[in-house]
This record gives C-alpha cells, sequence and structure tokens, in this order.
C-alpha cells in the first residue's frame, strides 16, 4: 500500500473526472523548450506575453533620442501645420523637462527648431505635390461641392 498526499488524490480525482481534458495547448510543445535561457529571457517572455515594448525599461534620455530620430518619420504623416507644431512643441517640453533633472546615461538630447521642422513638412509636402503632378496631364477638374442643407 503506497502514502497519497493530498495534493496527489486531487490530482487524481480531477484527472477520473476528466478535468484535464481539452485543455487549450494540449498535445503542443511547450514554448520555448530547447531554448537557452538567458539572464534577462523572462523579460523578453513576459514583454511579449503581454503585448507591450520595452519602452517602459528604458531610460528616459534614450526615449527622448528616440523620438528625436523618428520626429521626420512622425510629421511625414500629419495632415496639418498645428499639428506638426503641437508634436514638435511636446517633443521639446519632454526635452527641457529631462534637461532640467536628468536620469540615466547622458545622451546628448537638445530641443529641436519648431520653425524648422515645419519648413522641413512644407518642403517634403510640395516635393511629394510636385512629383505627384505630371507636367503634360491637364489636373482633374475639382468637384462641385454642395452642402446636404441647400435646395436645389
Amino acid at each position: 500500500m503506497t502514502h497519497e498526499s493530498w495534493v496527489d488524490k486531487q490530482i487524481r480525482e480531477a484527472t477520473e473526472r476528466g478535468e484535464f481534458e481539452n485543455l487549450p495547448g494540449a498535445g503542443k510543445p511547450i514554448p520555448g523548450a530547447g531554448q537557452p535561457v538567458t539572464e534577462d529571457s523572462w523579460l523578453r517572455d513576459y514583454l511579449r506575453r503581454e503585448g507591450v515594448t520595452g519602452d517602459g525599461v528604458l531610460p528616459p534620455s534614450l526615449l527622448l533620442r528616440r523620438d528625436l530620430e523618428q520626429l521626420p518619420e512622425r510629421i511625414r504623416r500629419l495632415r496639418f501645420e498645428r499639428d506638426v507644431r503641437e508634436l514638435a512643441a511636446e517633443l521639446n517640453a519632454r526635452i527641457i523637462e529631462w534637461q532640467r533633472l536628468p536620469s540615466g546615461p547622458h545622451v546628448p538630447v537638445a530641443p529641436v527648431d519648431v520653425d524648422e521642422v515645419v519648413e522641413q513638412w512644407r518642403n517634403e509636402r510640395t516635393s511629394i505635390a510636385d512629383s505627384s503632378a505630371d507636367p503634360g496631364e491637364p489636373a482633374p477638374p475639382s468637384p462641385r461641392r454642395r452642402g446636404w442643407f441647400r435646395r436645389r
């Protein structure tokens, strides 16, 4: 006769009732099995599982540097000048706040010239408009807009 612990008894009874059948992931390999384990693998797995980026673990100076590098791409997607100005002003406010009380590794980060960013945005928009217009082809007529409130 063998000695069965309380935990073993609970597992055996649950198995007999069929509570372990049709569980999600049944018959599939364990994720990461056979992969080398590094000291930060738990962090990468956690971030992947939660569906978040590593921005929360980066120091503010590196985040600001990355945002400065991504600024041209971000303004390219904006349609209005006021949005470009707001984005540049918000980035400048974050940079100035970090410069007052720097933390983390020292990375050279300086505020951007908002007018220069707007000028870059304008130049890019005009170059896109110029390249999309074919000089040999007349521009399509602009459709007449009628408000929904007008009577015909």
